[in-house]
């Protein structure tokens, strides 16, 4: 790196550009808007911070500074900051060259670093005409640098030496940052709101890249930065195109309700028509996670606003807000585009297709209640949504096909146009990683895929069961091949946790079993009675011990059977999961009633006058039993789900299309 250069993204903004005008195009779709050669920060967002460490070590040294500029006049000793004026002569830093500033200015730079305020003070105190100089490489000033690393006070001491030359506030960098850029660059509103309430011309001006603060925000994703400045400006001084670009990134960012305040501020912000409409569904169909099921909020929901809840609220407004843009997006595509079913196909169905492997059915099914034509239609390759959400294991996607009545026999026989292969071949294949995690653990994953395997077997036409695709391989050899590792990783899986999960309650069954005696034996010698017979905590004890050796017990008998399984397919689908589930839920019980009856022995032999020695005993028994819930509830959920709740993965309970 070139001495006092920046420390510059420059490579990771062009990514993030691309990927998000890559939103507006597909493989085989027209560009639908170009692409610039960089990205809008490329040069003009910079990390102001990152910045000043580098400017810090080309730097000359303080010495340096003190014998090259001895000749220069000092303050008076009764100078004050707080009523400095500017200095605009000749000899002002700002119009010395950048090598004169950067040197003196080193530890200006590192308290604005630091929001060292009281270092600052001092250097303006004795270089009051400093105020305004240079001191990076990039010509960022003292504000720009403390605004950038967030320090509010600094902000506010600094302000107060410039009030009287609000216009200072408007110097830039060499790439056009002015100090609100870097506030809306760090997302600091606090800021933000003391530079404009000072000088508001500064939400007007633009960068080298003519982008103003608001665009810089709404890049970097800074939700209240965002909100603060269009409140203040809306769309004035933004061009058609940048008025794009904040939809864009207003859409890319999930700030949705802004989103909705552009287009309803200017309807036809996009001059490209239909394809910059296309290009912001498209970011929305890739996000799955962000539409609601509803076009407006629930009165339960909206009750939340107003309690603890509130981050909830928040939440499903958002949902709702992504519901509502979609709407009015389609609206509009089908506004510029009257003949738009035919139009599709030049487009591939680029949005369906795109929602359909990301899983997001809230966008489909919003789309197929307007043009239900959409649900039949297919790729160049003769897929439809459905078979692609077989091949990216998308159940809320592929339930759809349960409302279409006797047409879902017909697309059940659709086969691809290249390999031959129909629905029950690409259930057949392995899924992604992504959709095989989320569930734990090889067999758990393994029964998943037997699940969607099966119920594909259910729709398929009997006759294309056992067809061959263009390879010659039938869909149950794609399964064995495809699976045979994830078989093998789930047998290995399953008898490692069966394992360590035996030897555990065997060890239990131990304790549990020795104590029973140890407590009893302890009799009267004249009675041949137990001591503590007549004791509720020996009846505690009694009953706890009890239900410990038989639930550790059955555990042990249960993790056997799982060891000594044959791991076949049939296997994985329903007995090995049901057998982890109760051996499990067994070991818990017995984990909690071996603590239980450590509690009783100890109020059994034990007695005192001091009323925290219960509650330390009972707290100190608890800890075993809330780690065992922390650290394998997840285990116990996961295959709780997979064995009996999966039975209810297809077939949804209600029609959600039509």
């Amino acid at each position: 790196m070139e001495e006092g250069a920046i420390n510059t993204p420059d490579n990771g903004r062009q990514k993030a550009k691309v990927r998000i005008a890559s939103e507006r195009t597909s493989i085989d779709q027209p560009r639908l808007s170009s692409t610039p050669e960089c990205s809008p920060y490329s040069s003009g967002l910079r990390s102001t911070t990152s910045d000043a460490f580098a400017s810090l070590d080309a730097a000359t040294s303080q010495a340096e500074f003190v014998q090259t500029n001895a000749g220069e006049p000092t303050p008076s000793e009764d100078y004050e900051p707080e009523s400095v004026q500017i200095y605009m002569g000749e000899l002002s830093p700002r119009k010395r060259t950048l090598d004169e500033c950067r040197g003196p200015c080193r530890p200006l730079l590192q308290a604005a670093i630091k929001g060292d305020w009281q270092a600052a003070k001092a250097f303006f105190k004795e270089n009051r005409d400093y105020v305004r100089a240079p001191i990076t490489k990039e010509k960022a000033t003292t504000l720009h640098i403390a605004a950038a690393a967030q320090h509010t006070t600094f902000i506010t001491e600094m302000l107060k030496l410039i009030v009287s030359t609000p216009k200072d506030l408007e110097l830039k960098t060499t790439y056009g940052f002015t100090a609100l850029h870097s506030a809306a660059q760090s997302g600091n509103v606090r800021i933000a709101e003391q530079l404009v309430k000072m000088n508001n011309k500064l939400l007007s001006i633009q960068d080298v890249n003519e982008d103003t603060p608001l665009i810089v925000a709404a890049y970097l994703g800074h939700t209240n930065m965002v909100s603060y400045l269009f409140a203040l400006t809306g769309l004035e001084h933004l061009t058609d195109g940048k008025r794009t670009e904040l939809l864009e990134y207003t859409i890319y960012n999930d700030m949705f309700d802004v989103a909705l305040k552009i287009l309803d501020m200017d309807p036809n912000i996009a001059s490209a028509g239909t394809e910059c409409w296309f290009g912001a569904l498209k970011m929305l169909a890739r996000n799955p996670f962000a539409i609601g099921s509803e076009s407006q909020l629930s009165s339960w929901k909206s009750l939340l606003k107003y309690s603890w809840f509130k981050g909830i609220y928040n939440k499903a407004l958002m949902k709702t807000l992504a519901h509502q843009l979609v709407e009015e997006l389609w609206k509009k595509v089908g506004i510029a585009d009257k003949q738009f079913s035919s139009n599709l196909v030049n487009y591939n169905m680029a949005l369906i297709f795109e929602a359909a492997k990301v899983g997001n059915v809230e966008f489909l099914i919003i789309l197929a209640r307007s043009y239900p034509d959409l649900i039949w239609q297919q790729d160049k390759n003769k897929m439809s949504i459905f078979h692609i959400a077989i091949l990216y294991r998308h159940e809320s996607v592929f339930n759809l096909i349960f409302e279409i009545g006797a047409d879902k026999d017909s697309l059940a026989s659709y086969a691809t146009l290249k390999t031959k292969e129909n629905m029950l071949h690409l259930a057949g294949k392995l899924a992604p990683s992504d959709r095989l995690n989320i569930v734990s653990g090889a067999a758990l994953q393994m029964q998943r895929e037997l699940l969607w395997f099966k119920e594909i077997e259910k729709i398929v036409p009997r006759s294309y069961v056992n067809r061959k695709n263009s390879k010659g391989q039938t869909p149950k050899e794609i399964f064995i091949k495809a699976h045979k590792n994830l078989q093998k990783d789930g047998e290995k899986w399953m008898k490692d946790t069966s394992k360590y999960c035996m030897l555990v309650a065997t060890l239990i069954a131990i304790v549990i079993f020795v104590a029973a005696f140890t407590v009893v034996g302890v009799s009267n010698q004249e009675t041949g009675t137990p001591v503590f017979v007549r004791s509720n905590w020996f009846m505690v004890f009694f009953i706890s011990d009890a239900i410990t050796l038989c639930s550790s017990s059955t555990s042990i008998v249960i993790f056997l059977s799982i060891l000594m399984s044959r791991y076949t397919e049939d296997d994985f689908l329903k007995s090995l999961p049901s057998k982890l589930m109760i051996g499990l839920a067994t070991l818990f019980i017995s984990m909690a009633g071996m603590m239980v009856a450590f509690s009783a022995t100890f109020f059994l032999v034990y007695t005192s006058s001091r009323p925290w020695a219960p509650v330390v005993v009972i707290t100190s028994a608890s800890i075993p039993i809330i780690s065992f819930v922390l650290l394998h509830s997840q285990l116990w959920v996961d295959t709780f789900l997979s064995t009996y709740k999966s039975k209810f993965l297809f077939r949804p309970y209600k029609h959600r299309l039509f």
